[in-house]
């Protein structure tokens, strides 16, 4: 029987913020085009719901677009293309009015102008937020703002399988129909991925589920390189067991981190500040990475609790108050009551570090396009790269508007100029179609465990992969991800029914992450040296000479990946010593 065909104009794969973004900015540049928007949950389930922090942009007369660059390049340790950066800051306040404007309900001060808070990394408050449901209330707007263009039509609950790619530009997906187990195939003329991150490569994180890359290994198998994949970034504040995440927002409001003798063990470490120990008022919003490592250290030294999910250490809000608490941060409140069973009014937070966010990712220029013609790509999934080394909590929900959309109107323009599709392009379908029907249908004969080979995937991440890193573990890491990829090939599909078959979901969501794995490590194994979240124990310095580059990691057939090198754009920020607080003479 033959698939069932539809046509777009433009394809959207992911339907968080970036991806509705860039939905309102193809309709807006061209309302002729005609907008798939293709998801494997329903919108509003998309993770940027779960943000909770604010989204950073420069509004206030104390602070300026040079202040936010430099703190977003410094923080990132030099990784940052500044050209991607400068454009980024430029264009971020634009995009917050903007969606002020489509209704976004943004904390106010007394006097009605918008708040800021302080956060992470950053000298000057400049994060919007609104309580701390910031990606809730984003993601609803954007929602919402999308339901007015009739030229948007979407695919919710489809799990993409395969970019279709013919005479050299890519050409439409083929997705699976969740609810029904059929493949459908999507012809358009240009592809925006907009899929997130990957955080469900490692055991720990705040990721939702369905964070498993899947966009990065689309773009990946059909040859785009994904740059900086070694750049992983923990959050210092998750729930041990669950891995959700207190949200920064609760020590820019003037929380606490204590280890197991009620001690604010930061004041002890180098968290960037010039000064020979941090301020105590602000030095719980030392950058991520080096909250991080921190903790580590402290556990390494017998300081940290222990839980029947691994070590923690407490974050102490009692002090701001029930109605600060209820006011500012009342969903971390809600959290603690429902997955902690305690309340933080009244108790301490048990924390430790989860992975949070991908600073690497698909490769991309400042337009989103890719390497691949008709291809671009927006978002966490999307390497553009503002985000360097470690990402400045905040950064991350402005950069889902300012190239969400900007990936959105160079994927428009991009249709226009396409007059047909290639002739191949059914046949194409129909043999992609085949191959996935004969690895993901119950009568594969396959053996192995899809939950095996996934705990065994993030226990050696964990394992070689995390904090710290060094040349043995991830040499390990390599060969434990290439042997579990051998395995792969013959996992076992019992469940034969059609409809919500989360056997073969969470099968090709495996595959993603074993993917987005190899490049991970592999990236990791060549980047001798230290820098922002990469820590390599034996390459403890930063080295400018040899690897002032972004990573290029290339699938090859039946190998690790190929890693290759371009230079970071330097514009006006030579690099210099990572600091916190101020700017320093550069290096």
């Amino acid at each position: 029987m033959s698939l069932p065909f539809h046509e777009c104009d433009v394809l959207i794969i992911g339907a968080g913020g970036a991806g509705l973004r860039a939905a309102i900015a193809v309709a807006e540049t061209n309302p002729k085009l005609s907008i798939g928007v293709v998801s494997k949950v329903y919108p509003m389930r998309s993770h940027t719901v779960s943000a909770e922090g604010g989204a950073a942009a420069v509004i206030k007369d104390d602070d300026s677009l040079e202040h936010h660059a430099y703190d977003t390049i410094s923080g990132g340790d030099w990784m940052s293309d500044q050209d991607a950066v400068e454009l980024f800051v430029k264009e971020a306040p634009k995009e917050m009015i903007r969606l002020e404007h489509w209704g976004c309900p943004w904390s106010r001060e007394d006097n009605g102008k918008v708040a800021v808070r302080p956060f992470g990394g950053m000298k000057n408050k400049r994060t919007w937020f609104a309580a701390d449901k910031t990606g809730f209330h984003m993601l609803h707007t954007l929602f919402q703002t999308s339901l007015k263009y009739s030229s948007v039509f979407r695919f919710d609950e489809y799990f993409v399988t395969d970019l279709i790619v013919e005479e050299g530009r890519c050409q439409g997906a083929l997705a699976l129909e969740i609810a029904t187990g059929t493949i459908h195939a999507i012809k358009a003329k240009s592809v925006v991925i907009c899929t997130g991150g990957a955080g469900k490569v490692f055991p720990f994180t705040t990721n939702a589920a369905i964070k498993t890359g899947d966009g990065m290994a689309l773009a990946y198998r059909a040859g785009v390189p994904l740059k900086d994949m070694e750049f992983v970034q923990y959050h210092p504040t998750g729930l041990p067991f669950t891995g959700i995440l207190i949200t920064e927002a609760a020590r820019a409001e003037g929380g606490h981190l204590l280890n197991k003798d009620g001690y604010r063990y930061l004041q002890d470490y180098d968290l960037g500040k010039p000064e020979p120990k941090p301020v105590l008022r602000s030095m719980e919003l030392g950058p991520r990475d080096r909250l991080s490592q921190a903790f580590v250290k402290e556990q390494e030294s017998g300081r940290t609790l222990q839980g029947p999910y691994g070590d923690f250490v407490h974050l102490d809000v009692r002090h701001l108050g029930a109605k600060t608490i209820n006011n500012k941060i009342p969903f971390v409140r809600e959290l603690c009551l429902k997955y902690e069973n305690i309340d933080p009014v009244k108790e301490m937070i048990p924390v430790r570090p989860v992975v949070h966010y991908m600073m690497g990712g698909i490769d991309t220029d400042i337009e989103g396009a890719t390497s691949l013609p008709g291809l671009f790509a927006a978002g966490e999934c999307a390497c553009v790269s503002i985000n360097g080394a470690n990402r400045l909590g905040s950064n991350s929900l402005t950069e889902l508007l300012v190239f969400g959309s900007r990936a959105g109107r160079s994927a428009a323009t991009f249709s226009t100029r396409q007059d047909t599709f290639s002739t191949g392009i059914g046949s194409l379908f129909e043999k992609e179609n085949s191959k996935f029907l004969s690895k993901y249908s119950a009568d594969n004969n396959g053996s192995e465990s899809i939950a095996e080979i996934r705990n065994e995937m993030h226990s050696t991440m964990e394992e070689g992969a995390g904090i710290y890193r060094t040349e043995a573990s991830l040499k390990k890491s390599m060969d434990a991800v290439k042997s579990l990829k051998v395995r792969f090939e013959n996992v076992k599909i019992s469940d034969s029914s059609k409809t919500f078959n989360t056997e073969v979901t969470s099968a090709l969501e495996l595959s993603c992450l074993l993917d987005v794995a190899e490049t991970v490590i592999q990236s990791a194994l060549h980047r001798a040296e230290s820098r922002g979240s990469h820590q390599r124990t034996d390459f403890p310095e930063r080295n400018d000479k040899d690897f002032l580059s972004h990573s290029l990691a290339y699938k090859k057939e039946d190998n690790v990946p190929e890693i290759k090198y371009k230079p970071v754009i330097i514009t006006k920020w030579p690099p210099g010593e990572r600091v916190y607080g101020r700017e320093t003479k550069q290096s």
